[in-house]
């Protein structure tokens, strides 16, 4: 009976340390999907306006400049007043901040399960499972959030007659077109993401990497942060350009009379309408200016929103 006792008590701290790890755990995760969430909503208000304009290109035949974008900024803008130019800007917070908070959160959990994995937990993780760590965590918040990425595509590229609101756009996608439009251009999606988040996720971690290696500070500075966020999302966005391209017109082909049904009869008719570099790489020079900025600002945004998470719950924790 005693031994019984005893045998019990000395498990005791065992399971506390257990419930104490778990629910450590689970509050990260809560603070990851929080600040992800936040960060993909401040990044994306940021380049709305030019995030719209190059969807409008990407989905109609017409030839691409900075001087013809800048005149569609300016014309909505005259037309229909500054707030035109968020149009469709409240979809794409209804899918960019489960879509970052996902992104992000399952992100954290697949490099410390990696990490694990491969005999690095804690520590920054070797260059393939660092690649890996990224592309699942894309692949997965593409995966649960898509509907709501090609409602968004709908609001970009339409008259603001035409859907009301995000539930208006829905409804009359499934009772004209039949559900399995919300999931149209969904292949493209996923294989543009592949290389999309796991590049940048990659180049943002092994910059952070390596900047700790050279000044031994543990934490960049936000200017860097922001600098190597800008690098991630440049390399990142130009090496899956084509495929969003791809993507965008199979969503939006609904209503703009276009008949895009797989990935390389897109391309195909693409290239033959419009060549290779002005068809399925247009816009991408206004993506240098609005991917490296947004990337930044999102990368900056979750890491700082995160320390200040962190400081919080151990400022709670001494005053307890």
């Amino acid at each position: 009976m005693t031994h019984s006792l005893n045998s019990h008590q000395s498990r005791l701290p065992v399971a506390q340390a257990t419930v104490l790890s778990q629910t450590q755990d689970l509050r990260t995760a809560m603070d990851s999907l929080l600040c992800g969430a936040f960060a993909g909503a401040v990044a994306k208000t940021v380049i709305a306006p030019l995030d719209r304009t190059k969807i409008i290109f990407q989905v109609s035949s017409q030839r691409f400049s900075a001087k013809e974008a800048f005149r569609l900024i300016y014309h909505t803008y005259m037309k229909d007043g500054v707030l035109s130019l968020w149009r469709g800007n409240s979809a794409t917070m209804v899918r960019v901040m489960p879509y970052a908070a996902i992104q992000f959160c399952s992100h954290e959990q697949y490099k410390k399960h990696l990490g694990g994995y491969y005999g690095y937990q804690g520590k920054a993780l070797p260059p393939v499972p660092r690649l890996l760590a990224g592309s699942l965590a894309g692949t997965t918040a593409a995966m649960l959030t898509y509907p709501l990425d090609m409602v968004r595509a709908r609001m970009a590229v339409t008259a603001k007659e035409m859907y009301s609101n995000i539930m208006h756009v829905f409804v009359r996608i499934s009772q004209e077109e039949g559900i399995k439009t919300l999931y149209r251009g969904f292949t493209p999606t996923i294989l543009g993401v592949i290389p999309y988040a796991g590049i940048t996720f990659f180049t943002y971690e092994t910059l952070k990497k390596l900047h700790t290696e050279k000044t031994k500070r543990s934490q960049p500075y936000p200017h860097e942060r922001l600098a190597f966020g800008a690098c991630a999302g440049l390399i990142g966005q130009s090496a899956s350009y084509p495929l969003d391209v791809v993507r965008r017109r199979m969503q939006t082909a609904g209503v703009t009379g276009s008949s895009y049904a797989t990935i390389i009869g897109t391309m195909r008719e693409i290239i033959t309408q419009e060549g290779v570099v002005r068809g399925l790489y247009k816009g991408l020079s206004m993506n240098w200016v609005k991917g490296p900025i947004a990337v930044g600002v999102s990368f900056t945004t979750f890491d700082i929103t995160q320390g200040l998470m962190l400081k919080l719950h151990q400022m709670s924790y001494f005053t307890h």
